[in-house]
């Protein structure tokens, strides 16, 4: 290894501690210790273009600044991704902290506009993917453009689980159950088809389909052992989506598993729904 080398391979372990101590959440040392980091970035001993864009990002993020020039370095950032790596993992993280600075500042057009930059033709990856599709159909959801908003959640939810990250598939799956039970028609095309199938639109609008059974009873079937591995809480919509899905198809089986747990259930509500 050169000396050259060396300095670069420093820079990147430091870099990956920056980030350990962001997750620890002691924000204020990182970002003491992000300066140093963005300063040997530029030098030419150890000059790494992506770790700048990446430390620059993370500054932007949590540095207090004027919301306009957050905006413009958050962009810079994901532009210089887009060349230096277009496609990576933190080219991706970059467009999804400029859609969520867009949507914070009620841009909610542009926020879709920069997610639609994320996609698998462009070689992100699909936790990259999956995250941005559930960030998209909330923002649908907001919209009241509730067919899209069902298949951007199906999308997250397979993508999520594909990526082993499991509180998001978890989330995403509890926020399309919730959207499908609102109507149910035997007959309606199963979300599969409803992904294949979607063609872009001439114009904006509200649309909606109503929900196959058989994709409840998928989701439902996937939830129910990771629901009921801890039914603690004094707020368990979960629980009540579950019995909601239970009386809407008919299925005896879900209620029963529920309650047989009902000694440990505190969510006063949902043990009255199973002694009604």
């Amino acid at each position: 290894m050169t000396a050259e080398d060396s300095s670069k391979s420093r820079l990147r372990d430091d870099f990956l501690k920056f980030r350990q101590t962001i997750l620890r959440g002691d924000v204020t040392k990182a970002i003491n210790d992000s300066a140093s980091i963005l300063e040997r970035s530029r030098t030419k001993g150890e000059r790494d273009p992506a770790i700048e864009a990446m430390i620059r990002m993370e500054r932007a993020l949590h540095v207090p600044n004027e919301p306009s020039l957050v905006g413009a370095e958050l962009r810079w950032c994901a532009d210089r991704m887009n060349a230096l790596a277009p496609g990576s993992a933190s080219h991706g993280i970059c467009l999804l902290n400029l859609a969520a600075w867009h949507r914070n500042r009620g841009e909610t057009m542009m926020s879709l506009a920069t997610h639609s930059d994320i996609s698998l033709s462009k070689g992100h990856p699909i936790e990259i993917i999956g995250l941005s599709r559930l960030e998209v159909a909330r923002i649908l959801v907001g919209l009241d453009d509730l067919d899209p908003a069902m298949r951007h959640l199906w999308s997250a939810r397979e993508y999520l689980t594909k990526s082993g990250m499991s509180p998001e598939a978890l989330s995403a799956s509890l926020e399309w159950l919730d959207l499908a039970l609102e109507e149910i028609v035997s007959d309606s095309p199963r979300m599969s088809v409803r992904i294949t199938e979607a063609t872009p639109r001439s114009k904006p609008g509200n649309t909606w389909i109503p929900a196959n059974p058989e994709d409840i009873r998928e989701v439902v079937e996937s939830l129910i052992p990771i629901l009921l591995a801890d039914v603690s809480g004094d707020e368990r919509k979960d629980l009540g989506l579950i019995l909601d899905a239970a009386e809407a198809l008919g299925e005896d089986s879900w209620l029963e598993k529920i309650s047989e747990r009902v000694s440990e259930i505190q969510d006063s509500s949902v043990v009255a729904a199973l002694q009604s």
